[in-house]
């Protein structure tokens, strides 16, 4: 078996990481290389190793944003991210929900980005849960989703889930106006890390949606809104939602409100969309992916990871598993590695890979304790530590 050794790319997802990756990068030096003489584990051995791993991981994220936590500000190089939340109701068994609700206000002076921030966080209020509105990093049109903006979201959740006990399978995005416009590009380039998604009277430029296709989304906005054509925008973008899920019916679960006699404001009818929300989980392991790069292009998404030096916006790939049989159906990239469990595949049993009619790949993959603990640090998210990796390569074309 073959692994990937983790470049610095996909131990810090992007270049941008604050102190608590820097400090996952030493815990986990010589990571990469797994030991050969490693003994698999059994999956009863894998749920307690899991659990060890994620009480050592939740410390060192404890520890390395101890300041962010007290301050309630986040800083990434030249930036930083004020937060406000707020914790409604008692603790469910299986850990707090998590809101990030983001903003109106965008291209505008501070004071009216700084009034929509403080509006934002009296807007809603969702049951057990922390309810959490950051404050965009600039004063710009897109102050929710620059490029480097991504990041302060992960580590928004990371404190969440050491902090607060969020249950990271229940991490929702939803934004007003120009947190709308955010909530149209977070969702789908961090399609993977949201367990539902709501947008309110935003404008959705050139998005692509494929990638929402585990993702439950929402889309509201005022029939009335003509401000930047964001009512015929949100209409077209609700039967795009549409033609996607009449193509693939197990995918892109969605709603399209657009409220009657409303225009920008919509009188907070669409606080339905929170008790909406609450009704799904994180589809972690969905059995069919479509990933499609943005212009924030990721390592990872959900089970499959792509080579660092072959990432470039508009490549897609296209896989699903039925069985313990995977099967990619398109890959703009030369090889991938493909992260797996049990919810995946049977893990005791032989797993095939087929690409372009072929197989590519045949065998048994180990549980082994050094790959949970990798692919737990590479991506700082508890529900992709995975204990088995394989890499396949691709070639553009098979010989006749």
């Amino acid at each position: 078996m073959t692994y990937l050794r983790p470049s610095l790319r996909q131990r810090l997802s992007l270049r941008l990481w604050a102190a608590v990756v820097l400090f996952a990068l030493v815990t986990t030096a010589g990571a990469g290389q797994l030991s050969r003489k490693e003994r698999a584990l059994t999956a009863k051995e894998e749920t307690i190793a899991r659990q060890q791993l994620f009480t050592a991981w939740k410390d060192s994220v404890r520890t390395a944003l101890e300041p962010s936590y007290l301050t309630k500000m986040l800083r990434i190089g030249g930036d930083s991210m004020k937060l406000a939340w707020t914790v409604y109701d008692s603790k469910p068994a299986d850990g707090y929900a998590l809101y990030i609700s983001l903003h109106g206000g965008g291209g505008a002076p501070s004071q009216v980005n700084d009034s929509q921030w403080e509006n934002q966080q009296r807007l809603y209020k969702p049951q057990h849960a922390v309810y959490l509105c950051p404050r965009g990093i600039s004063d710009t049109w897109d102050l929710h989703f620059r490029p480097q903006s991504d990041d302060f979201y992960r580590q928004v959740i990371m404190m969440m889930v050491a902090y607060c006990d969020v249950n990271p399978d229940k991490v929702y995005l939803m934004g007003y106006s120009a947190g709308g416009d955010g909530v149209w590009r977070l969702a789908p380039r961090m399609a993977d890390s949201w367990a539902a998604a709501s947008m309110m009277a935003g404008h959705p430029g050139d998005v692509s949606l494929v990638n929402l296709r585990n993702l439950p989304f929402m889309i509201w906005c005022g029939e009335q809104d003509a401000a930047y054509d964001r009512n015929r925008q949100c209409e077209h973008r609700i039967a795009e939602m549409d033609s996607l899920h009449q193509d693939d019916r197990d995918g892109y679960l969605f709603e399209g409100h657009m409220q009657q006699g409303k225009g920008h404001w919509m009188d907070l009818t669409d606080v339905a969309a929170v008790p909406w929300m609450a009704r799904h989980r994180r589809h972690a392991y969905p059995k069919k992916i479509v990933w499609l790069q943005t212009e924030v292009t990721k390592p990872h998404f959900y089970w499959i990871s792509a080579p660092e030096e072959e990432l470039q916006k508009g490549k897609e790939v296209r896989a699903e598993i039925d069985g313990n049989t995977i099967t990619i159906t398109k890959c703009d990239y030369s090889m991938l590695t493909i992260s797996l469990n049990d919810q995946l595949v049977d893990l005791d049993k032989p797993v095939t890979v087929r690409y372009q009619g072929k197989k590519v790949f045949k065998g048994k993959v180990k549980r082994l304790r050094s790959t949970l603990r990798h692919t737990l640090y590479a991506r700082n998210d508890p529900s992709y530590m995975f204990p088995s990796q394989l890499q396949v390569l691709l070639p553009r074309s098979y010989p006749e």
